[in-house]
């Protein structure tokens, strides 16, 4: 349980900020000052996660493995995002990127 509670955490954090930077995306009238503000306070929420995961984690993971492991829940995140919230579809190429990515993140964890 210890090992996937950091993950869990990560992972809800992750919710949290793609909503702070790319949720207001859906509201392009709402006045720039009123976006800014609603992300801070969105991102708050992020970092009530994402520092205890790491805090967490540091010790079952290296620093590079937390980071890595991130890089990859962000990038799992974002594309379920941007087709369910953005209605934005996934073209091979995004897809082919984030795999590429997604083995760049298993490296880290390479002995």
């Amino acid at each position: 349980m210890r090992v996937f509670l950091p993950v869990f955490l990560l992972i809800c954090s992750n919710v949290f900020m793609t909503f702070a930077w790319y949720g207001h995306l859906k509201f392009k009238s709402a006045p720039l000052w009123i976006v800014i503000l609603t992300s801070w306070g969105i991102a708050f929420f992020e970092y009530c996660l994402q520092v205890p995961a790491n805090r967490m984690g540091h010790g079952l993971y290296s620093a590079a493995q937390l980071k890595g492991m991130q890089e990859v829940i962000t990038l799992t995140v974002f594309a379920l995002f941007s087709v369910w919230y953005l209605n934005e579809p996934l073209r091979w190429n995004h897809i082919a990127g984030f795999i590429l990515l997604v083995i760049a993140g298993a490296l880290i964890f390479k002995r």
